[in-house]
Protein backbone atom coordinates (compact mmCIF):
# COMPACT_ATOMS: atom_id res chain seq x y z
CA UNK A 1 0.00 0.00 0.00
CA UNK A 2 1.32 3.44 -1.00
CA UNK A 3 1.03 6.74 1.33
CA UNK A 4 -0.14 9.36 0.10
CA UNK A 5 0.61 12.80 1.19
CA UNK A 6 -1.71 15.44 2.18
CA UNK A 7 -0.28 18.35 -0.44
CA UNK A 8 -2.33 20.57 2.44
CA UNK A 9 0.37 19.68 4.58
CA UNK A 10 4.17 21.47 4.49
CA UNK A 11 7.06 19.00 4.30
CA UNK A 12 8.97 18.91 7.62
CA UNK A 13 12.12 19.40 5.34
CA UNK A 14 11.01 22.39 3.60
CA UNK A 15 9.87 23.55 6.91
CA UNK A 16 13.55 24.05 8.10
CA UNK A 17 14.87 27.69 7.66
CA UNK A 18 17.68 27.59 4.42
CA UNK A 19 19.49 30.16 6.59
CA UNK A 20 20.72 27.57 9.22
CA UNK A 21 21.44 25.37 6.47
CA UNK A 22 23.84 28.12 4.82
CA UNK A 23 25.16 29.16 7.84
CA UNK A 24 26.32 25.36 8.97
CA UNK A 25 27.33 24.76 5.35
CA UNK A 26 29.31 28.20 5.50
CA UNK A 27 31.11 28.03 8.42
CA UNK A 28 34.40 26.19 7.36
CA UNK A 29 34.37 28.49 4.42
CA UNK A 30 34.59 31.34 6.77
CA UNK A 31 37.68 30.48 8.14
CA UNK A 32 40.59 33.02 7.26
CA UNK A 33 43.59 30.75 5.05
CA UNK A 34 46.61 31.64 7.72
CA UNK A 35 43.86 29.69 10.75
CA UNK A 36 43.36 26.37 8.14
CA UNK A 37 44.34 23.61 10.10
CA UNK A 38 44.63 19.85 9.28
CA UNK A 39 44.04 16.33 10.62
CA UNK A 40 47.67 16.54 12.12
CA UNK A 41 47.58 19.98 13.62
CA UNK A 42 43.80 18.68 15.47
CA UNK A 43 45.98 15.72 16.53
CA UNK A 44 48.55 17.81 18.35
CA UNK A 45 45.69 20.34 19.97
CA UNK A 46 44.11 16.99 21.36
CA UNK A 47 47.41 15.77 22.30
CA UNK A 48 48.26 18.72 23.91
CA UNK A 49 44.67 19.79 25.25
CA UNK A 50 44.83 16.49 27.14
CA UNK A 51 48.10 16.73 28.45
CA UNK A 52 46.81 20.45 30.01
CA UNK A 53 44.03 19.09 31.43
CA UNK A 54 45.48 16.27 32.89
CA UNK A 55 48.08 18.92 34.44
CA UNK A 56 45.51 21.01 35.78
CA UNK A 57 44.39 18.64 37.90
CA UNK A 58 48.39 17.61 38.99
CA UNK A 59 47.94 18.57 43.20
CA UNK A 60 50.57 21.34 44.23
CA UNK A 61 53.77 20.53 45.19
CA UNK A 62 54.04 21.04 48.87
CA UNK A 63 57.72 22.27 48.47
CA UNK A 64 59.16 25.54 47.15
CA UNK A 65 56.37 27.10 45.67
CA UNK A 66 55.20 28.46 49.02
CA UNK A 67 57.64 30.12 49.92
CA UNK A 68 58.44 31.71 46.92
CA UNK A 69 54.36 33.12 47.14
CA UNK A 70 55.72 34.16 50.46
CA UNK A 71 58.37 36.18 48.95
CA UNK A 72 56.10 37.35 46.41
CA UNK A 73 53.46 38.46 49.26
CA UNK A 74 56.34 40.63 50.50
CA UNK A 75 57.63 42.31 47.39
CA UNK A 76 53.81 43.27 46.51
CA UNK A 77 53.07 44.90 50.19
CA UNK A 78 56.24 46.46 50.94
CA UNK A 79 56.39 47.76 46.92
CA UNK A 80 60.51 47.25 47.30
CA UNK A 81 62.98 44.28 47.38
CA UNK A 82 64.37 43.39 50.38
CA UNK A 83 67.74 44.04 51.12
CA UNK A 84 68.36 41.49 53.47
CA UNK A 85 67.18 37.77 53.85
CA UNK A 86 63.30 38.72 55.40
CA UNK A 87 61.83 35.53 56.26
CA UNK A 88 64.17 33.15 57.85
CA UNK A 89 65.72 34.09 61.62
CA UNK A 90 68.73 32.04 60.94
CA UNK A 91 69.46 33.86 57.98
CA UNK A 92 68.69 37.36 59.17
CA UNK A 93 71.18 40.26 58.22
CA UNK A 94 72.44 38.18 55.12
CA UNK A 95 72.44 40.45 52.15
CA UNK A 96 69.97 38.90 49.65
CA UNK A 97 69.60 39.19 46.19
CA UNK A 98 66.24 37.74 44.59
CA UNK A 99 66.53 36.29 41.57
CA UNK A 100 63.14 34.46 41.00
CA UNK A 101 61.39 38.49 42.61
CA UNK A 102 58.73 38.83 39.01
CA UNK A 103 57.83 34.96 39.10
CA UNK A 104 57.12 35.41 43.22
CA UNK A 105 54.93 38.53 42.33
CA UNK A 106 53.45 37.27 39.31
CA UNK A 107 52.24 33.97 41.43
CA UNK A 108 51.28 35.95 44.17
CA UNK A 109 48.58 38.26 42.46
CA UNK A 110 47.55 35.62 40.44
CA UNK A 111 46.91 34.07 44.03
CA UNK A 112 44.93 37.44 45.38
CA UNK A 113 42.40 37.37 42.27
CA UNK A 114 42.03 33.98 41.21
CA UNK A 115 42.58 31.64 44.51
CA UNK A 116 44.43 28.73 43.90
CA UNK A 117 43.14 27.47 40.93
CA UNK A 118 45.16 30.70 39.28
CA UNK A 119 48.18 28.30 40.26
CA UNK A 120 47.11 25.52 38.68
CA UNK A 121 46.34 27.25 35.61
CA UNK A 122 49.93 28.77 35.38
CA UNK A 123 51.20 25.20 36.11
CA UNK A 124 49.62 23.72 33.43
CA UNK A 125 49.88 26.60 30.94
CA UNK A 126 53.71 26.96 31.12
CA UNK A 127 54.23 23.18 30.85
CA UNK A 128 51.64 23.30 27.67
CA UNK A 129 53.47 26.06 25.85
CA UNK A 130 56.75 24.09 26.59
CA UNK A 131 55.47 21.11 24.96
CA UNK A 132 53.93 23.05 22.24
CA UNK A 133 57.30 24.96 21.23
CA UNK A 134 58.76 21.02 21.11
CA UNK A 135 56.06 19.78 19.11
CA UNK A 136 55.73 22.96 16.59
CA UNK A 137 59.62 22.73 16.02
CA UNK A 138 60.00 19.14 15.74
CA UNK A 139 57.20 18.26 13.19
CA UNK A 140 58.34 20.98 11.12
CA UNK A 141 61.81 19.17 10.91
CA UNK A 142 60.30 15.96 11.00
CA UNK A 143 57.14 16.07 9.04
CA UNK A 144 55.78 13.20 10.96
CA UNK A 145 53.12 13.20 13.69
CA UNK A 146 54.80 9.49 14.68
CA UNK A 147 58.26 11.19 15.28
CA UNK A 148 57.16 14.50 17.17
CA UNK A 149 54.68 12.64 19.68
CA UNK A 150 57.68 10.33 20.36
CA UNK A 151 59.73 13.56 21.23
CA UNK A 152 56.75 14.96 22.98
CA UNK A 153 56.89 12.10 25.19
CA UNK A 154 60.65 11.13 25.69
CA UNK A 155 60.96 15.17 26.92
CA UNK A 156 57.72 14.60 29.51
CA UNK A 157 59.65 11.53 30.87
CA UNK A 158 63.29 12.86 30.95
CA UNK A 159 61.84 16.09 32.92
CA UNK A 160 59.47 14.66 34.61
CA UNK A 161 60.95 14.94 38.55
CA UNK A 162 61.17 18.80 37.52
CA UNK A 163 58.02 19.45 35.66
CA UNK A 164 56.02 18.19 38.84
CA UNK A 165 57.31 21.23 40.95
CA UNK A 166 55.85 24.51 40.30
CA UNK A 167 58.71 26.46 40.75
CA UNK A 168 60.22 29.69 39.05
CA UNK A 169 62.48 27.60 37.39
CA UNK A 170 59.59 26.46 35.03
CA UNK A 171 59.66 30.35 33.63
CA UNK A 172 64.06 29.72 32.89
CA UNK A 173 63.21 26.29 31.33
CA UNK A 174 59.50 27.99 29.21
CA UNK A 175 62.28 30.92 28.04
CA UNK A 176 65.14 27.88 27.02
CA UNK A 177 63.08 26.45 24.99
CA UNK A 178 61.86 29.12 23.10
CA UNK A 179 65.11 30.46 22.53
CA UNK A 180 65.79 27.12 21.50
CA UNK A 181 63.41 26.88 18.70
CA UNK A 182 64.26 30.39 17.23
CA UNK A 183 67.90 29.00 16.85
CA UNK A 184 67.33 26.01 15.24
CA UNK A 185 64.75 27.65 12.74
CA UNK A 186 65.75 27.81 9.39
CA UNK A 187 64.50 31.26 8.72
CA UNK A 188 66.01 34.99 10.26
CA UNK A 189 63.42 37.16 10.83
CA UNK A 190 63.99 41.09 11.57
CA UNK A 191 61.94 40.65 14.75
CA UNK A 192 64.52 38.17 16.41
CA UNK A 193 66.70 41.37 17.30
CA UNK A 194 63.86 42.42 19.52
CA UNK A 195 62.53 39.18 20.44
CA UNK A 196 65.86 37.66 21.71
CA UNK A 197 66.86 41.27 24.26
CA UNK A 198 63.46 41.51 25.40
CA UNK A 199 63.72 37.37 26.25
CA UNK A 200 66.77 37.75 28.25
CA UNK A 201 65.67 41.18 30.16
CA UNK A 202 62.29 39.07 31.44
CA UNK A 203 64.42 35.58 31.93
CA UNK A 204 66.75 37.73 34.10
CA UNK A 205 63.95 38.90 36.65
CA UNK A 206 62.06 35.60 36.47
CA UNK A 207 64.92 33.19 37.48
CA UNK A 208 68.53 33.19 37.22
CA UNK A 209 69.04 29.99 34.91
CA UNK A 210 69.34 32.57 32.05
CA UNK A 211 73.14 32.01 31.90
CA UNK A 212 72.14 28.71 30.39
CA UNK A 213 70.71 30.55 27.71
CA UNK A 214 73.76 32.69 26.95
CA UNK A 215 75.51 28.89 27.28
CA UNK A 216 73.17 27.67 24.08
CA UNK A 217 73.96 30.84 22.15
CA UNK A 218 77.43 30.96 22.82
CA UNK A 219 77.57 27.13 21.61
CA UNK A 220 75.79 27.94 18.41
CA UNK A 221 78.54 30.62 17.58
CA UNK A 222 81.48 28.32 18.08
CA UNK A 223 79.83 25.43 16.60
CA UNK A 224 78.92 27.14 13.58
CA UNK A 225 82.64 28.63 13.41
CA UNK A 226 84.28 25.28 14.34
CA UNK A 227 82.29 23.92 11.32
CA UNK A 228 83.50 26.71 8.92
CA UNK A 229 87.11 26.96 10.29
CA UNK A 230 87.17 22.68 9.58
CA UNK A 231 85.42 23.34 5.71
CA UNK A 232 87.31 26.37 4.95
CA UNK A 233 90.73 26.20 6.44
CA UNK A 234 90.83 29.23 7.45
CA UNK A 235 89.79 31.45 10.23
CA UNK A 236 88.74 34.49 8.21
CA UNK A 237 85.90 32.62 6.87
CA UNK A 238 84.22 32.59 10.07
CA UNK A 239 83.77 36.13 11.25
CA UNK A 240 82.43 37.02 7.20
CA UNK A 241 80.01 34.27 7.55
CA UNK A 242 76.50 35.92 8.67
CA UNK A 243 75.19 33.31 10.90
CA UNK A 244 77.97 33.75 12.71
CA UNK A 245 78.25 37.13 13.26
CA UNK A 246 74.31 36.94 13.88
CA UNK A 247 74.77 34.45 16.69
CA UNK A 248 77.44 36.29 18.65
CA UNK A 249 75.83 39.72 18.35
CA UNK A 250 72.08 38.48 19.82
CA UNK A 251 74.90 36.83 22.18
CA UNK A 252 76.27 40.35 23.48
CA UNK A 253 72.91 42.22 23.15
CA UNK A 254 71.10 38.93 25.45
CA UNK A 255 74.33 39.31 27.53
CA UNK A 256 73.44 43.25 27.98
CA UNK A 257 69.63 42.85 28.54
CA UNK A 258 70.20 40.93 31.28
CA UNK A 259 71.72 43.93 33.24
CA UNK A 260 68.39 45.49 33.31
CA UNK A 261 67.13 44.09 36.45
CA UNK A 262 66.82 45.56 39.82
CA UNK A 263 70.26 44.61 41.51
CA UNK A 264 72.49 45.33 37.39
CA UNK A 265 76.08 43.26 37.80
CA UNK A 266 75.49 41.70 40.83
CA UNK A 267 73.00 39.26 39.39
CA UNK A 268 75.74 37.66 37.77
CA UNK A 269 77.55 37.01 40.40
CA UNK A 270 74.56 35.65 42.52
CA UNK A 271 73.85 33.17 40.05
CA UNK A 272 77.38 31.71 40.13
CA UNK A 273 77.76 32.25 43.99
CA UNK A 274 74.28 30.02 44.44
CA UNK A 275 75.22 27.59 41.64
CA UNK A 276 78.54 26.39 43.93
CA UNK A 277 77.15 26.66 47.42
CA UNK A 278 78.22 23.58 49.44
CA UNK A 279 74.60 23.67 51.11
CA UNK A 280 73.34 23.10 47.42
CA UNK A 281 75.60 20.68 46.96
CA UNK A 282 73.89 18.17 49.37
CA UNK A 283 70.57 18.96 48.81
CA UNK A 284 69.16 15.78 46.16
CA UNK A 285 68.37 17.09 42.76
CA UNK A 286 71.55 18.76 42.86
CA UNK A 287 73.53 15.62 43.36
CA UNK A 288 74.71 13.54 40.16
CA UNK A 289 72.47 11.48 37.70
CA UNK A 290 72.69 8.27 38.56
CA UNK A 291 70.91 5.41 37.07
CA UNK A 292 68.91 4.19 40.01
CA UNK A 293 67.08 7.52 39.52
CA UNK A 294 63.88 7.20 37.33
CA UNK A 295 65.16 10.26 35.11
CA UNK A 296 68.47 8.61 35.25
CA UNK A 297 66.83 5.29 33.21
CA UNK A 298 65.05 8.12 31.10
CA UNK A 299 68.05 9.90 30.39
CA UNK A 300 70.08 6.29 29.55
CA UNK A 301 67.68 5.57 26.86
CA UNK A 302 67.71 8.82 25.63
CA UNK A 303 70.99 8.59 24.76
CA UNK A 304 71.38 5.42 23.31
CA UNK A 305 68.41 6.56 21.07
CA UNK A 306 70.57 9.48 19.93
CA UNK A 307 73.61 7.25 19.16
CA UNK A 308 71.08 5.35 17.27
CA UNK A 309 69.96 8.27 15.56
CA UNK A 310 73.20 9.64 14.52
CA UNK A 311 74.77 6.55 13.23
CA UNK A 312 71.39 6.10 10.60
CA UNK A 313 70.74 9.46 10.14
CA UNK A 314 71.88 11.15 6.44
CA UNK A 315 72.05 14.23 7.36
CA UNK A 316 75.32 16.13 8.68
CA UNK A 317 75.86 16.67 11.92
CA UNK A 318 77.06 20.05 12.76
CA UNK A 319 79.66 21.07 15.94
CA UNK A 320 77.28 23.03 17.56
CA UNK A 321 74.68 19.90 18.34
CA UNK A 322 77.93 17.95 19.10
CA UNK A 323 79.12 20.80 21.69
CA UNK A 324 75.31 21.37 23.01
CA UNK A 325 74.38 17.71 23.54
CA UNK A 326 77.82 16.93 25.36
CA UNK A 327 78.07 20.22 27.32
CA UNK A 328 74.42 19.99 28.84
CA UNK A 329 74.99 16.36 29.08
CA UNK A 330 78.15 16.82 31.34
CA UNK A 331 76.67 19.12 33.33
CA UNK A 332 73.58 16.72 34.02
CA UNK A 333 76.07 14.21 35.24
CA UNK A 334 77.74 16.32 37.34
CA UNK A 335 73.99 17.77 38.93
CA UNK A 336 71.09 16.03 38.09
CA UNK A 337 69.01 19.53 38.02
CA UNK A 338 70.80 20.78 34.70
CA UNK A 339 68.78 17.61 32.86
CA UNK A 340 66.10 19.92 32.79
CA UNK A 341 68.67 21.59 30.00
CA UNK A 342 69.74 18.72 28.26
CA UNK A 343 67.03 16.68 27.36
CA UNK A 344 64.77 19.43 25.09
CA UNK A 345 68.34 20.13 23.28
CA UNK A 346 68.34 16.14 23.44
CA UNK A 347 64.72 15.40 21.84
CA UNK A 348 64.97 19.12 19.42
CA UNK A 349 68.30 17.26 17.14
CA UNK A 350 66.72 13.69 17.66
CA UNK A 351 63.35 14.59 15.86
CA UNK A 352 65.42 16.22 13.70
CA UNK A 353 67.04 13.07 12.46
CA UNK A 354 64.58 10.48 12.90
CA UNK A 355 62.93 12.35 10.29
CA UNK A 356 65.65 12.73 7.87
CA UNK A 357 66.07 9.09 8.96
CA UNK A 358 62.38 8.82 7.98
CA UNK A 359 62.36 10.60 4.85
CA UNK A 360 64.73 8.87 3.85
CA UNK A 361 63.05 5.29 3.93
CA UNK A 362 59.74 7.06 2.12
CA UNK A 363 61.62 8.34 -0.63
CA UNK A 364 62.32 4.63 -1.61
CA UNK A 365 58.98 3.33 -1.09
CA UNK A 366 56.54 6.54 -1.73
CA UNK A 367 55.90 9.88 -1.81
CA UNK A 368 54.36 11.10 1.29
CA UNK A 369 51.74 13.81 0.41
CA UNK A 370 50.94 16.75 2.24
CA UNK A 371 48.18 17.32 5.13
CA UNK A 372 45.42 19.02 3.50
CA UNK A 373 44.22 22.04 5.45
CA UNK A 374 40.87 23.18 5.49
CA UNK A 375 37.88 25.32 7.86
CA UNK A 376 36.36 21.72 9.64
CA UNK A 377 40.08 21.16 10.88
CA UNK A 378 39.97 24.47 12.46
CA UNK A 379 36.71 24.32 13.85
CA UNK A 380 37.77 20.99 15.45
CA UNK A 381 41.20 22.14 16.55
CA UNK A 382 39.05 25.06 18.33
CA UNK A 383 36.63 23.14 20.06
CA UNK A 384 39.15 20.83 21.95
CA UNK A 385 41.10 23.18 22.77
CA UNK A 386 38.20 25.53 24.39
CA UNK A 387 36.55 21.83 25.82
CA UNK A 388 39.97 21.21 27.54
CA UNK A 389 39.91 24.19 29.35
CA UNK A 390 36.85 24.92 30.15
CA UNK A 391 36.86 21.28 32.06
CA UNK A 392 39.80 22.67 34.29
CA UNK A 393 38.85 24.29 37.79
CA UNK A 394 40.35 27.28 36.43
CA UNK A 395 38.58 27.30 32.94
CA UNK A 396 35.23 26.52 35.66
CA UNK A 397 35.99 29.46 37.66
CA UNK A 398 36.51 32.03 34.52
CA UNK A 399 33.40 31.05 32.59
CA UNK A 400 31.18 30.35 35.78
CA UNK A 401 32.56 32.47 38.49
CA UNK A 402 32.26 29.62 40.60
CA UNK A 403 33.54 30.96 43.88
CA UNK A 404 32.02 28.10 45.72
CA UNK A 405 34.56 26.22 48.49
CA UNK A 406 37.32 23.97 47.44
CA UNK A 407 38.78 21.17 48.15
CA UNK A 408 42.11 22.06 49.13
CA UNK A 409 42.97 18.80 49.90
CA UNK A 410 42.52 17.13 46.16
CA UNK A 411 44.68 20.47 44.43
CA UNK A 412 47.56 20.24 46.66
CA UNK A 413 49.82 17.48 47.27
CA UNK A 414 49.46 14.78 49.87
CA UNK A 415 52.75 15.51 51.55
CA UNK A 416 51.70 18.90 52.43
CA UNK A 417 51.17 19.54 56.16
CA UNK A 418 48.13 21.00 56.30
CA UNK A 419 46.39 19.35 59.57
CA UNK A 420 49.99 20.18 61.25
CA UNK A 421 49.68 24.00 59.31
CA UNK A 422 45.99 23.94 61.46
CA UNK A 423 47.21 22.43 64.67
CA UNK A 424 49.76 24.77 65.17
CA UNK A 425 47.69 28.57 64.27
CA UNK A 426 45.08 26.83 66.83
CA UNK A 427 47.91 26.69 69.46
CA UNK A 428 49.32 30.19 68.60
CA UNK A 429 45.35 31.80 68.68
CA UNK A 430 45.48 30.57 72.28
CA UNK A 431 48.78 31.26 72.86
CA UNK A 432 49.60 28.01 73.49
CA UNK A 433 52.75 27.55 71.48
CA UNK A 434 55.77 28.41 72.79
CA UNK A 435 57.78 30.97 71.67
CA UNK A 436 61.16 30.89 69.79
CA UNK A 437 62.49 28.88 66.48
CA UNK A 438 60.32 26.04 65.36
CA UNK A 439 62.98 22.98 64.12
CA UNK A 440 61.08 22.10 60.75
CA UNK A 441 61.64 19.38 57.46
CA UNK A 442 63.44 21.75 55.17
CA UNK A 443 61.03 21.08 52.40
CA UNK A 444 58.09 21.95 54.74
CA UNK A 445 59.63 25.18 55.94
CA UNK A 446 58.25 27.13 52.44
CA UNK A 447 54.49 26.03 52.95
CA UNK A 448 55.40 27.26 56.83
CA UNK A 449 56.02 30.53 55.88
CA UNK A 450 53.38 31.08 53.63
CA UNK A 451 50.69 29.55 55.74
CA UNK A 452 51.92 30.54 58.90
CA UNK A 453 51.33 34.58 58.26
CA UNK A 454 48.57 36.11 60.47
CA UNK A 455 47.05 36.80 56.78
CA UNK A 456 47.34 34.97 53.43
CA UNK A 457 46.97 38.64 52.22
CA UNK A 458 49.12 40.37 53.67
CA UNK A 459 52.55 40.19 54.62
CA UNK A 460 52.36 40.78 58.30
CA UNK A 461 55.12 38.73 60.79
CA UNK A 462 54.60 34.82 60.54
CA UNK A 463 53.27 33.29 63.54
CA UNK A 464 55.56 30.51 62.82
CA UNK A 465 59.69 31.07 63.17
CA UNK A 466 61.16 28.24 60.84
CA UNK A 467 64.83 27.00 61.13
CA UNK A 468 64.91 26.42 57.74
CA UNK A 469 63.40 26.61 54.51
CA UNK A 470 64.06 26.31 50.49
CA UNK A 471 66.61 29.25 50.56
CA UNK A 472 69.24 27.23 52.31
CA UNK A 473 72.18 28.97 50.12
CA UNK A 474 71.62 31.66 53.32
CA UNK A 475 72.10 30.79 56.54
CA UNK A 476 75.91 29.44 57.25
CA UNK A 477 77.40 26.72 56.99
CA UNK A 478 77.19 25.52 60.41
CA UNK A 479 73.60 26.11 60.84
CA UNK A 480 72.75 23.55 57.84
CA UNK A 481 75.13 21.21 59.40
CA UNK A 482 73.56 21.48 62.58
CA UNK A 483 69.92 20.92 60.95
CA UNK A 484 71.55 17.31 59.08
CA UNK A 485 73.05 16.50 62.41
CA UNK A 486 69.88 16.86 64.73
CA UNK A 487 67.68 15.21 61.71
CA UNK A 488 70.22 12.09 61.46
CA UNK A 489 69.74 11.91 65.47
CA UNK A 490 73.46 12.67 65.55
CA UNK A 491 75.10 12.79 68.96
CA UNK A 492 74.75 15.87 70.33
CA UNK A 493 71.13 16.62 69.18
CA UNK A 494 69.64 17.22 72.03
CA UNK A 495 72.39 20.17 72.99
CA UNK A 496 72.01 21.56 69.37
CA UNK A 497 68.03 21.99 69.82
CA UNK A 498 68.94 23.61 73.51
CA UNK A 499 71.19 26.16 71.87
CA UNK A 500 69.01 27.51 69.30
CA UNK A 501 66.47 27.55 71.22
CA UNK A 502 63.97 25.32 69.68
CA UNK A 503 60.99 24.82 71.48
CA UNK A 504 58.42 23.55 68.91
CA UNK A 505 59.67 20.26 66.38
CA UNK A 506 57.65 20.00 63.05
CA UNK A 507 58.44 16.59 60.99
CA UNK A 508 57.56 14.71 58.34
CA UNK A 509 56.77 10.92 58.65
CA UNK A 510 58.49 9.90 56.09
CA UNK A 511 62.32 11.30 55.82
CA UNK A 512 62.29 11.60 59.97
CA UNK A 513 60.97 8.59 61.15
CA UNK A 514 63.76 8.02 63.44
CA UNK A 515 63.95 11.38 65.11
CA UNK A 516 59.90 10.89 65.73
CA UNK A 517 61.08 7.53 67.27
CA UNK A 518 63.29 9.32 69.62
CA UNK A 519 61.10 12.27 70.64
CA UNK A 520 58.30 10.02 71.53
CA UNK A 521 60.68 8.26 73.88
CA UNK A 522 62.62 11.40 75.22
CA UNK A 523 60.50 12.94 78.79
CA UNK A 524 61.63 16.14 77.93
CA UNK A 525 59.02 16.60 74.38
CA UNK A 526 55.44 15.90 74.47
CA UNK A 527 53.81 15.07 70.89
CA UNK A 528 50.93 17.35 70.79
CA UNK A 529 49.83 16.28 66.91
CA UNK A 530 49.88 13.33 64.95
CA UNK A 531 48.85 12.28 61.24
CA UNK A 532 49.55 10.23 58.46
CA UNK A 533 52.02 13.22 57.23
CA UNK A 534 53.73 14.39 60.73
CA UNK A 535 54.28 15.19 64.09
CA UNK A 536 54.70 18.10 66.32
CA UNK A 537 56.15 17.72 69.31
CA UNK A 538 56.59 20.63 71.92
CA UNK A 539 58.80 20.95 74.93
CA UNK A 540 57.75 20.37 78.03
CA UNK A 541 59.71 23.37 79.74
CA UNK A 542 60.04 26.17 77.48
CA UNK A 543 63.37 27.75 77.41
Amino acid sequence: MTAVMNPSQPSRVESVPQTQLADASMLEDKVPGYLKASRTTAGFALALGLLYLFLSYRPLWHTDLWGHLAYGRLIVDSKSLPATEPLMPLAAGVPFIDTAWLSQVIGFEAWTRMGVTSLNFLYAAAITAMAAQLVWRGYQRSQSFGITLAGLMLWLWGCWQHLNIMRPQMAGMLCFILLLTLLTSRHRRKWHWVFVPALFVAWANLHGSFLVGLLLLAGMAFGRGLDLAVRCGEVRAIWRDSRVRRYVLMLELAAAAVLINPYGLRLYAEVFSVANHPNIAELTEWGPLQLRMVQGQATAVIALLLIVLYRLSPRRVTAAEVLLLFGFGAAALWSSRMLVWWVPVAVTFGMQHAGAIWHQWRSNSEIALPAQQNGRWSVITAGILWICFAFTPFGGRVLHGNEGKLNLEKLLSRETPLGVIDHLKKRADQNRLPRGLIFNTYEWGDYLLWAGSDDLSSAGPPKLKVFLASHVHLVPREVWNDYVAISNVASGWEEMLDRYGVNVIVLDSATHAPLIGRLRENENWRQTYSDNVGAVFVRRKAI
